[in-house]
């Protein structure tokens, strides 16, 4: 039964974006939705502390790193280690949830995205295919020429904005179970 579902993380999505804030803490509604929606453990051996979003397991981690840092950081955490990916409104959802589980004051992390080169192409670290966006209303824009890595939950929680790579934020590291995106 899917609809449900999907009709659940709609209304989640506009409750979030509604009452976000600009300091990206998550809205008391968004709250509620993920304390009845949270995401299931990983169930890998040795990940009990890691979640699942779509296929990946996936773990918060409240250490602000620069971009490359945090995804070196992931590539150390677990065999074909990656920052986080998003390829469906469902696993957006799950990594709102994930932050504000672990840190619903400051919500802006790292997503596993970056533009390749200045070319206004996006690609995942992970290698997985780009099919799936979320940006908030006129990003990415590349400010400055400067901005090429991408973060969640600026301004609206719950989407994308493009930022300073050496900017530190906190992050979601995620694998996925078999080794291959």
């Amino acid at each position: 039964m899917r609809t449900p579902s999907l009709l659940g993380v709609a209304l989640f999505c506009l409750f979030a974006m509604a009452a976000a804030t600009d300091d990206g803490s998550v809205s008391v509604e968004a709250q509620q939705y993920c304390a009845s929606n949270f995401p299931k453990p990983c169930g890998e051996k040795n990940f009990e502390d890691w979640y699942k979003v779509g296929p990946y397991c996936a773990k918060y981690f409240n250490t602000p790193s620069s971009f490359p840092d945090a995804e070196f950081a992931c590539r150390q955490k677990a065999a074909g280690g990656h920052l986080v990916s998003v390829h469906e409104e469902q696993a957006n959802s799950d990594v709102l949830c994930i932050v504000n589980k672990y840190n619903y004051s400051s919500t802006r992390i790292w997503l596993g995205a970056m533009e390749l080169f200045q070319s206004k192409k996006f690609i995942w670290t992970d290698g997985s295919l780009w099919n799936f966006e979320k940006w908030v209303p006129g990003q990415p824009d590349n400010t400055h020429n400067a901005e090429d890595c991408v973060e969640m939950n600026w301004k609206n929680t719950g989407l994308w904005n493009d930022d300073v790579c050496e900017k530190k934020k906190n992050f979601i590291c995620s694998f996925k179970p078999g080794g291959r995106v």
